[in-house]
């Protein structure tokens, strides 16, 4: 079962540019394949395989909540841009 808070997180507006996706996929997967790199610490290869999911996923979905929060907007027809 599903709960309505991944749901949220799943189904959320797009709020990110086509080029953003792309950087945000790419990102992510670099990060994440930086994570088969052997560590001293095993941890780091969590944390690299955990963020670059993350990010890549943001990507893929097209929507981030941390963009949204810091430019106040909630849907892709509240993006401004400055000139």
């Amino acid at each position: 079962m599903i709960s309505a808070r991944t749901g949220s997180l799943m189904n959320g507006e797009p709020n990110l540019s086509t080029i953003e996706r792309g950087t945000y996929m790419l990102a992510g997967l670099g990060l994440a394949a930086a994570a088969a790199k052997p560590r001293p610490n095993p941890m780091l290869n969590i944390l690299a395989l955990l963020g670059g999911s993350y990010l890549a996923w943001r990507g893929y979905v097209g929507n981030c909540p941390v963009k949204a929060a810091l430019t106040g907007s909630h849907g892709s027809d509240r993006i401004a841009h400055h000139s």
